[in-house]
C-alpha cells in the first residue's frame, strides 16, 4: 500500500495562486496514476487532474489552463498548481493513487477561495 501526505492548501483571495503537493511513501513503484480531485460541500468528489508514469495529464474542462499538474517520480511527489482562482474552487483537495491493486487515498486538505 501506498500512504499519502497533501499539503499546500489555504485561503487565498480570487485570482491568486496556490501550489499542493502530495508525498508518497510505501509501495511508491506499483503506482501507476496520481490524481487531484476535489469535493466542495454538498457536492460528489471529482476529478481535477490525474498524471501517468510516463508524465501524459489529463483536467477536467473547469480547471483547463488554470490548473497544472506534475510530478517528480525521485521525490515520489505530485504536485497541482492552481493559478487564476476562483470562488467556485473552494473544495476539499485530496490526492489519490492508482495502481495493481492499489486505490489509496490522502487525507485531504482545504482550499479556500474567497471572492
Amino acid at each position: 500500500q501506498v500512504r499519502l501526505v497533501e499539503s499546500g492548501g489555504g485561503l487565498v483571495q480570487a485570482g491568486g495562486s496556490l501550489r499542493l503537493s502530495c508525498a508518497a511513501s510505501g509501495s511508491t513503484s506499483d503506482i501507476l496514476v496520481m490524481g487531484w480531485h476535489r469535493q466542495a460541500p454538498g457536492q460528489q468528489r471529482g476529478l481535477v487532474a490525474a498524471i501517468n508514469k510516463g508524465g501524459s495529464t489529463n483536467y477536467a474542462d473547469f480547471v483547463k489552463g488554470r490548473f497544472t499538474i506534475s510530478r517528480d517520480n525521485a521525490k515520489n511527489t505530485v504536485y497541482l498548481q492552481m493559478n487564476s482562482l476562483k470562488a467556485e474552487d473552494t473544495a476539499v483537495y485530496s490526492c489519490n493513487a492508482l495502481g495493481y491493486g492499489m486505490n489509496s487515498w490522502g487525507q485531504g486538505t482545504q482550499v479556500t477561495v474567497s471572492s
